[in-house]
């Protein structure tokens, strides 16, 4: 098959949905495109986590690699995050005479204007849905949500276009109006081909940064910002952990005052703290790999299935996704915002005894092999993709 991706944002070296998901799709055999906006006027809010420099090379890269090739299309801006595609976008996807179109995001104006203009049937239609109850904050997310109900869920309904949901909530049928029949529920996950235990790159990535075998470490990955509780991460590290030598690896970078802040926060640290700028999703695995402990202090992420892959216990705030990720034994939750109980379960990872974090370890690694490894996921995807192929033959 001929599977077009539409999304508002590319970056060849981030580690979303979006970039792993085609890769996998090629690797059974399809013919894959993304198509995304051209970089140069895309917020500063996306571009600054992975920067803009060099993407043509990175765009190339990223196809040499996977296969999956890359289109970019241009736009008059972004409005709340949205891209606005110029017309052109149409006629990129058309001259390419998809078998089925998939754009990532129902609530994105491209996918309004696909909805809009489905009554021609031209390409069969599949949307995915990122939003969560939890996520949807905006103060006019009533207004939206009145709005998409009225004029675009009965499209969507009416045509039983899928509305794939990458977690486990409910809210495109509470709140936008879609069935959940309709809206079938396929995790993100793993891509296990990269992420994965790796004893020998334990061993030589924790020699080249000079941190012995019996240090505990662990490693945060993201951004260093107020939505991901960066000043709750550093305030955590402040005083020595004194059950073991402990080592934090930091992967990502931070911006502005409220960077300024954290930078502040970690010069107090009595621990040892090792710095990283944002890394290639593809070399991200070292760091898990050489690491005893995952952490998120805020929201979700989906790096999480990344680093239990790795054979990683997780630590993360106490909200419905993150409860039901770490349900297997697999790590732990700590009361939102706490920095008292967040340290806490810290320290009961860091004083477990081993054969009993090692039975953590390996639950991690068993959730993701059977519940979220891509190649699993890849199926699951394509098996609602040939749905819709074969209903409009």
């Amino acid at each position: 098959m001929k599977i077009v991706h539409i999304e508002d944002f590319f970056h060849p070296d981030a580690g979303y949905q979006i970039n792993i998901l085609p890769k996998y799709m090629v690797n059974q055999g399809h013919k894959v495109y993304v198509i995304t906006s051209k970089i140069n006027k895309a917020p500063e809010s996306l571009t600054d986590f992975f920067g803009k420099d060099d993407i043509s090379l990175k765009d190339q890269e990223y196809t040499a690699d996977t296969g999956v090739e890359i289109k970019r299309v241009d736009t008059k801006g972004f409005i709340s995050g949205r891209a606005v595609f110029e017309k052109e976008l149409f006629k990129v996807v058309s001259d390419l005479n998809p078998d089925v179109i998939y754009v990532h995001g129902n609530d994105s104006l491209t996918a309004m204007r696909y909805l809009l203009r489905y009554k021609k049937k031209k390409f069969p239609l599949v949307l995915d849905s990122h939003m969560l109850e939890m996520a949807s904050v905006n103060k006019f997310n009533k207004v939206f949500r009145f709005f998409y109900r009225s004029f675009f869920s009965p499209i969507i309904v009416k045509n039983e276009i899928p509305v794939i949901r990458t977690q486990n909530d409910n809210y495109v049928e509470k709140h936008l109006g879609i069935p959940l029949s309709q809206s079938p529920w396929i995790s993100v996950g793993s891509d296990t081909l990269i992420f994965k235990e790796d004893q020998q790159m334990r061993r030589s990535f924790r020699k080249e940064l000079n941190i012995g075998d019996e240090d505990f470490v662990i490693v945060y990955t993201g951004k260093l910002d107020e939505a991901k509780g960066a000043k709750l991460l550093a305030n955590v590290f402040v005083n020595k952990f004194n059950e073991k030598n402990v080592v934090l690896l930091v992967v990502g970078n931070s911006n502005g005052h409220y960077g300024s802040e954290v930078e502040k926060i970690f010069e107090k640290s009595e621990n040892r703290i090792l710095r990283f700028p944002t890394q290639k999703y593809k070399d991200l695995a070292k760091f898990y790999q050489s690491s005893d402990l995952s952490i998120f202090p805020k929201q979700c992420s989906l790096s999480f299935y990344d680093a239990q892959a790795c054979g990683l216990p997780v630590v993360s705030e106490n909200n419905s996704i993150n409860t039901d990720r770490l349900k297997f034994n697999n790590g732990f939750t700590f009361e939102k915002e706490n920095l008292h109980d967040f340290r806490q379960k810290i320290i009961d990872c860091i004083s477990m005894p081993v054969n009993e974090y090692q039975k953590m370890r390996n639950n991690a690694i068993e959730m993701v092999r059977n519940r979220y490894d891509y190649s699993d996921k890849s199926i699951e995807y394509m098996q609602e993709i040939k749905k819709v192929y074969t209903n409009e033959d």
